[in-house]
């Protein structure tokens, strides 16, 4: 048997959970806990298919909305957020609920009220379609809030009144993409009040920063997580960006396809926010039956943030 080609592994660290991501999936398992399955959940928890898999082993139902919750069970908001309108149908159903909303992202829903009632327009940065921009638009009245989520939108935006903007952000975007359309912004609306604090989480900041620390020693990058989650495609975006070409997003270590790894010498990986660590192990424990693999961390911060449980669970 031919010997095996030697591949350096390069981790990114910080990859994986957040303290949001724990924080939800904490909620879940321990909602289970205290009222037995079934407990409903409204959306993904979190954006992993293995995760969501596991819970659903657990006793956990997933739904689209709401309305496929029988009365008398408790339901749980997930972590993107949900629009106002949701706690507001379960409380007139009285049905208990838990929200898991990441606690950064309602910090961004909180800012956005605050611009709403000093009477200005919110432009929201953000992607159309993804489940927080729904829940952060949710928060107002229609036609408050304008999405932005391009430099081009940035560019052709007409507002009634420049004097009179603000904008938010999504917690998972593109840093770079994200200054880019600030920028812009700011020029063309030199009045925009900007967040007091940047809504680009801590987490995505991190992670993207990470990556770019390993994209300059790797030959390809492997990012771990899910086809719709926001922060691990962003990963992927970066890590290209940032020279390496040959990044990609699988959601497990049977989704890699190996041809594209040819002759590589040293492979970085990484995971999006809501990727379990044990599917990194899975990955790296693939290449191991390959290569003869060595494992390096290159660790660009260590992360200690947690966030507090709800109420109903804090015992």
């Amino acid at each position: 048997m031919p010997d095996k080609a030697s591949l350096r592994i390069v981790l990114a660290n910080p990859r994986g959970f957040c303290a949001g991501v724990d924080r939800a999936i904490e909620i879940v398992e321990k909602a289970l806990e205290k009222y037995g399955a079934p407990v409903y959940v409204r959306h993904e928890i979190v954006h992993n298919k293995f995760v969501v898999d596991r819970l659903r082993d657990m006793g956990a139902v997933f739904v689209d909305e709401l309305d496929a919750v029988p009365d008398g069970v408790p339901v749980i908001f997930s972590a993107h957020g949900v629009p106002k309108s949701v706690p507001e149908a379960a409380e007139t159903r009285k049905l208990e609920y838990l929200d898991a909303t990441c606690p950064l992202v309602s910090k961004v829903h909180r800012g956005a009220e605050r611009h709403f009632a000093d009477g200005k327009h919110i432009l929201l940065i953000g992607h159309a379609g993804h489940p927080e921009v729904i829940g952060t638009m949710g928060q107002l009245p229609v036609g408050s809030m304008t999405l932005i989520e391009t430099e081009e939108d940035a560019e052709n935006l007409e507002v009634e009144n420049p004097e009179n903007l603000a904008f938010v952000t999504q917690t998972t975007l593109s840093l770079d993409d994200t200054a880019k359309i600030i920028e812009i912004l700011q020029r063309r609306f030199p009045a925009i009040s900007v967040p007091k604090k940047e809504d680009i989480c801590y987490a995505t900041t991190n992670r993207q920063h990470a990556v770019k620390l390993i994209a300059e020693k790797a030959d390809a990058i492997l990012v771990l997580g899910a086809p719709n989650s926001s922060n691990s495609n962003r990963l992927v975006e970066v890590a290209k960006r940032e020279g390496c070409t040959r990044s990609v997003l699988v959601e497990r270590a049977h989704d890699i396809d190996w041809n594209k790894l040819d002759g590589i010498s040293t492979l970085g990986i990484t995971a999006g926010a809501s990727a379990p660590e044990i599917l990194v192990e899975e990955v790296i424990d693939a290449c191991r039956e390959r290569y003869d693999v060595t494992v390096e961390t290159i660790t660009l911060t260590d992360e200690n943030v947690t966030f507090k449980l709800p109420r109903q669970l804090a015992s």
